[in-house]
Parts: C-alpha cells; structure tokens; sequence
C-alpha cells in the first residue's frame, strides 16, 4: 500500500492543473470560442483576391482625383470668369469619385450574402459603429452641405473665426485658405450647428465694407466726393454694381465726428485686400493734401 506521501506526490500535478480546467469550463472561455468562431466567419467572407484589386482601385481613384485637381487649377487660371463654375464642377466629380470607389472597394472585398449581413448586424458592426460615429456623422453632414449648399467651393466664408476661401467639400471635412495662407480643416458635423456667413456665394465679385473718419468740423461733402472718386478709380472696383457712401456722426467716449461708410464690390475676392489697400491709400492722401482732418487731430502751426 502506497504511503500517504506518495499519495500527495501523485496528485499534487492535478491540484496545480485545477485553475486551468476551471477556466476551460467557464463562460469565459466559451465567449472566447465564439470571438474566435466570429473572427473565423468574418475571415471567410473576405475575398483575399479582391483585396487586392482593390488597392488598384484606390490608387486609380487617387491618381484620378489629382488630375481632376489640376485640371481645375490649371483651366480657372486661364479662364478666371469659369474658375467657380469649374470648382464646383470639382466637388461634385470628387463626391461621385468617393461613393464610388468605397462602394467598389466593398463589393470586391468582401462577399455579401446573408451570412454576411448576419455577422455584420452582430456585435461586430455596434463595434464598428461606436468607434466611427464621428466619422459618419461628417459623412451624412457632408452629403448635407452638398444638397443644402450653405456656401460654394470659391466663396469667401467666415465660420467659426477663420475667415477665407472655400477650397474643397470633401466628405469627412471643409478645406479653407485664410487670408495669411493657412489651410483649415473643418469637419462637416461643425456647419449643422453652427452659423456660416458667405460673402459672395458663388459670385466672383463681392461687397466690401470700409469706414473713414473725418471730424465734425470738416467739409463733408468733399470728403465724401474725395472717397468715390478714389473708389471709381481703382482698377479693382466691379463697376456693374452701386457704390454706396452712408454718412452719420460717429461718437467715442471723448470725440466726437463723422464717418463715412463706403460700400462697394471688388470685382473677384482674390483681390478683397487689394482693393481695400488702393482706396484706403488714395483717400488718405486726398484727405492730407486737401487738409481734410480725422477726430482729434489738429492743425499743425504754421
């Protein structure tokens, strides 16, 4: 008869093994059967081939959207008047690109049948969707831009405290050139909710606002035919629309004087700042060799 020690000796393999068998026989473990059984049907649902091709596809439609891209540049410098027309013609090209390629990509990637529908509505696809819920949101968000059309690729738009152009509306986001060349990348999501002004909306020209302060005292009306003449000379000036000068008093906490407000249109937004530069420079020139003064400034003795 084996002896008590050899007896605890035998069995002692088997009380180390125990924590192990326990795991085998928990739900856990069976969770991790089906996790595996799960990842084992989605790889069956992939066509490996198709993968493949698919990275042709892409590569086509990436090589496709780059001369798209220089198409639009190179044709909107030489025919300046068709330069939004053409950009818009851009956008929509790049969306139809996109919807394509992914809808091409997934019916070459991946077999659709029941069984894969299945496995998609399953803990898979809540996965997926958690982890690309922003992403979809500025996916329908830029399906939305492109139906509702708040503002137009070549518009002048001020949102969120970035004021530029609008260069591309892709899906996921909104490209626009500042005024000091700085590219900003908006997602779409950000324009349901906020509110965007556009001062051209898909116009080349646009109206530009400028205020010149004189004091009380001075002769106003000259100063208002000083301000439309050097507005009527600038080689900038879109002559097909009215130029507006508004006259009332201006007051401060210490002064006390009048400002002109001139309104009118330069004639392609590229040159806003341009325009904005060559009045300003012409009436303040007007202004001293008239003798013409601004609040608080006085006479020099003679």
């Amino acid at each position: 008869m084996p002896c008590p020690s050899f007896v605890r000796a035998l069995f002692r393999p088997l009380r180390s093994a125990a924590p192990l068998l326990a795991l085998v026989a928990s739900p856990a473990w069976a969770q991790d059967d089906i996790d595996i059984d799960t990842i084992s049907r989605l790889a069956d649902i992939v066509r490996w081939g198709g993968v493949i091709t698919s990275l042709f596809v892409v590569a086509g439609a990436w090589m496709l959207l780059r001369l798209l891209g220089r198409f639009v540049a190179a044709f909107g410098s030489e025919f300046s008047s068709r330069r939004l027309t053409l950009h818009k013609v851009s956008t929509i090209g790049q969306f139809v690109i996109y919807v394509a390629t992914t809808i091409l990509v997934l019916l070459l990637s991946f077999r659709v049948d029941e069984t894969t529908l299945a496995v998609i509505g399953g803990t898979v696809a809540v996965a997926v969707g958690f982890a690309m819920k922003d992403l979809v949101a500025s996916f329908i968000a830029g399906v939305i831009v492109m139906l509702d059309r708040p503002f137009q690729v070549g518009d002048r738009v001020n949102f969120g405290g970035e004021y530029g152009d609008i260069t591309a509306i892709g899906l996921r986001s909104v490209r626009m050139q500042t005024l000091d060349d700085n590219t900003v990348t908006i997602p779409n999501s950000k324009f349901l909710s906020d509110v965007t002004s556009s001062g051209n909306y898909g116009a080349l020209d646009m109206q530009v606002v400028m205020d010149f302060h004189i004091a009380a005292d001075q002769d106003i009306e000259r100063a208002r035919e000083i301000v439309n003449e050097a507005v009527l000379s600038s080689r900038y000036v879109f002559l097909a629309k009215p130029v507006v000068i508004l006259v009332n008093q201006w007051v401060s906490d210490y002064l006390v004087g009048v400002r002109l407000r001139l309104k009118a249109y330069v004639l392609d937004t590229r040159f806003e700042k341009a325009f904005e530069s060559d009045v300003n420079l012409r009436v303040l020139r007007a202004f001293q060799h008239e003798g013409i003064l601004t609040p608080g400034q006085s006479r020099p003795a003679p």
